[in-house]
């Protein structure tokens, strides 16, 4: 058995690429000054189209142009094999998210020409990447998609305690923030991560997913679910017991690890709805949506200045700190993929288990009312 056939179209040889980016309705010089980070996805699509699959996963329009969304599958073809996913750029301002998965994607296309680690790696797990999930937003720098909506309060979830006005996803229109769209209606970039995550992911037996964002904090943060309810998710003690073995491996790291909704509650949130979808199959795997917040405060903190400019708020400006958030994270990707060559070691194997790693989450992040 292997996994299903593309959604859209494989690019299956450079040309491939050259075309598909030939046809975005942008000149280059344009593209240079005002999305980098299309060039660079460009020269790794080239680099990596050898080596892995690539994959056309629909169309972000913008009055009437497009630009295709693309994802990357390297590894396992088994459905069941354990799945890596690493996404950017679902919010158009948070650029550095994009950067600091296209970042990671150039350091993994240099290991794979020679890193038996990772090739006999790849043998057991898949990895995918979608780095650009809201081009438009990014060439605009805004954080909507070309239509008004938030992506990531699109999805068909209501949240179940203490919205917060506004800014937990809103109806009224998109030319306010956090525009959620027509109800039941899926953005074209929303319905692309949806249709790539469960294709690649929903045969799997253990699945971990980080969403690379920017915008909150004064620290990098880790969030689980859920977005949507301050109640427990189902896979809390499987968490509980990586976030362990994370801080065994890495006792000096610098993540802030908590739930979503000990921030805040949001409706629509994508991943809590790919959650809900992969648990109602009732099987008994393992589906770890994670969202790496970037601690965007302490960036302005040091160059207050930077407040002054759109992208400001979201993303590092000064050179040396830029190149420093683009590095910072290779240890977590790195662990990320260790843990799941060896996720046996970690998942709990008998009741017993998750029931200490549930007591032990329950009492380090939840309030009594929000215990089962």
């Amino acid at each position: 058995m292997s996994l299903p056939t593309a959604i859209h179209s494989y690019l299956q040889s450079e040309d491939d690429v050259l075309d598909l980016f030939k046809s975005v309705p942008v000149s280059s010089d344009k593209l240079e000054r005002k999305f980098p980070e299309w060039i660079q996805l460009r020269k790794l699509s080239i680099e990596l189209v050898r080596s892995g699959h690539a994959q056309v996963l629909g169309r972000s329009l913008r009055h009437e142009k497009s630009m295709p969304l693309i994802g990357f599958r390297f590894g396992s073809t088994d459905p069941a094999a354990p799945t890596l996913g690493l996404f950017g750029g679902v919010h158009g301002l948070e650029r550095i998210g994009s950067q600091v998965v296209l970042s990671l994607m150039s350091s993994f296309s240099e290991l794979l020409l020679w890193d038996h680690l990772l090739q006999d790696a790849l043998k057991k797990i898949r990895i995918v990447f979608f780095p650009i999930v809201n081009p438009w937003g990014i060439y605009a720098k805004t954080r909507a998609n070309p239509r008004g909506v938030d992506l990531m309060r699109n999805a068909p979830v209501e949240a179940l305690e203490n919205p917060t006005w506004m800014v937990s996803g809103q109806r009224f229109s998109p030319r306010l923030p956090w525009y959620r769209g027509q109800e039941g209606q899926l953005e074209a970039e929303s319905q692309a991560l949806i249709d790539f995550v469960k294709a690649q992911s929903f045969g799997s037996s253990r699945v971990v997913h980080l969403d690379f964002h920017s915008g909150f904090g004064t620290s990098d943060q880790i969030w689980f679910p859920y977005a949507k309810s301050t109640k427990p998710f189902p896979n809390l003690p499987e968490f509980h017991a990586l976030k362990e073995a994370f801080e065994r491996t890495h006792p000096h790291h610098f993540y802030k690890i908590e739930p979503q909704a000990k921030n805040y509650t949001t409706h629509g949130d994508l991943w809590d709805h790919l959650f809900d979808e992969y648990n109602a199959q009732k099987r008994r795997g393992v589906f770890l949506p994670l969202a790496v917040e970037m601690g965007s405060w302490m960036w302005v903190k040091k160059n207050p200045m930077q407040l002054f400019s759109t992208l400001g708020p979201y993303n590092p400006i000064v050179p040396h700190r830029h190149k420093r958030i683009l590095r910072r994270h290779n240890t977590l990707f790195d662990f990320m993929i260790r843990a799941l060559v060896s996720s046996d070691m970690w998942v709990p194997k008998f009741e017993e288990q998750r029931q200490k790693h549930l007591t032990q989450a329950l009492e380090l992040w939840y309030d009594k009312k929000d215990q089962p």
